[in-house]
């Protein structure tokens, strides 16, 4: 299969770098190469670069730069916001997440839980949304840190963050709110200061920036401890080496992202639409997951009596990417924990698909995909 000929559809895991990106990294690897923490004119001309890119990514989030800290990705920056909250000022502080959020954060919760801290999962609806009272009732005097994702890597689920917010801060105490923007920010306008968040996650590879290279919203006045320890770079909150070819990278994918949302949603939208009606019309029993609230990129399918597994080597073959949910999980034989939250039982979690559009997404992409999907159907149902 020739790569160019691939329809991918699977940006949810990652999305091809835009080349605007590629050009600003290129032409930066090309002439500098400095440590931006030394003296000499390389590292101080790697420092300025650092520094503007924080000043755009801070920018497009309506943020100071010092608020921005530079991390390896989602990953890191969700275990900083989970533990470094906890654990600030040598407390053991208690964690509030809900049962369908990305490994990362359940992960670091039940890391800290195993170390004393308190640890409260809030169970979802059928839709994968979380009721922000029941978010409320969950927090007491000792809970550090609330964390709730903006949208769902697996379904695409949007929660209600401001609504979610004002409720944590309606309670007694200084709890902090922190979301995993990961998923929702190539398609929606993230402005901290609208979304009453205190820590929020992004990751440069999900809209069109390189892997390896994320931040943590971390607003003035927070105190986090520290999750890996050296140098003390980023104000001390995340040591090691500055990612300087990263960072003005995932500068570069937020402002082309932010400045291409209104085309990339309208195209989105009808490809996802004219996918999703294809096969709605000619798969029997098919099911729409999370259909009430999600975000426009994601369509996750329940193919009732079809193996997921077997679907998705049909559709490789024939020139198609999808995955059977978060790309964390993909390769495991385990059923989807967003899934089983849902009430969804292991046989249709098995029988389930997602396929997520990104920026290369136009709208024909729709019709091509269900064409394909259709093909890979065959003599399975």
């Amino acid at each position: 299969m020739n790569k160019s000929s691939m329809l991918y559809l699977d940006h949810a895991a990652t999305t091809p770098i835009r080349p605007q990106v590629w050009k600003a990294m290129s032409d930066l690897a090309e002439r500098g190469w400095g440590n931006p923490t030394g003296f000499h004119t390389s590292a101080r001309a790697a420092k300025n670069k650092l520094e503007e890119a924080r000043e755009r990514v801070a920018d497009v989030l309506g943020c100071r730069p010092l608020e921005v800290v530079f991390t390896s990705g989602g990953t890191e920056s969700d275990n900083l916001a989970i533990k470094g909250a906890a654990l600030a000022g040598g407390k053991r502080g208690g964690v509030v997440t809900s049962a369908a959020e990305h490994e990362a954060v359940l992960n670091a919760a039940h890391f800290l839980e195993e170390w004393g801290c308190p640890v409260e999962v809030v169970g979802v609806d059928s839709d994968g949304l979380v009721d922000p009272s029941d978010v409320a009732d969950a927090v007491n005097p000792s809970t550090a840190v609330v964390s709730v994702m903006a949208a769902n890597n697996e379904t695409g689920a949007t929660q209600a963050i401001r609504k979610i917010a004002d409720a944590v801060r309606d309670q007694p105490g200084s709890t902090l709110f922190h979301t995993d923007a990961v998923q929702a920010f190539v398609a929606d306008e993230l402005r901290v200061d609208d979304m009453g968040v205190d820590l929020l996650t992004l990751a440069g590879h999900k809209f069109g920036g390189p892997t390896g290279v994320g931040l943590l919203y971390v607003r003035e006045g927070v105190n986090l401890e520290p999750v890996s320890h050296g140098g003390g770079q980023e104000l001390g909150r995340r040591s090691g080496t500055h990612h300087v070819l990263g960072a003005v990278g995932m500068a570069s994918a937020m402002e082309l992202a932010a400045s291409d949302r209104t085309r990339f949603n309208r195209d989105v939208r009808e490809a996802r639409h004219r996918f999703e009606m294809e096969l709605s019309n000619r798969v029997p029993g098919l099911v729409i997951t999370s259909h009430s609230a999600r975000t426009v990129h994601h369509s996750h399918l329940r193919f009732p009596g079809v193996a997921n597994q077997t679907l998705l080597a049909r559709l490789d073959r024939l020139g198609l990417a999808a995955s059977a949910g978060s790309s964390c999980q993909s390769g495991a034989a385990k059923v989807s924990h967003v899934l089983s939250a849902m009430g969804i039982c292991n046989t249709e979690a098995r029988s389930s698909v997602r396929f997520s559009f990104g920026w290369t997404t136009r709208p024909p992409d729709g019709d091509r995909a269900a064409d394909l999907v259709l093909q890979a159907l065959e003599g399975l149902l």
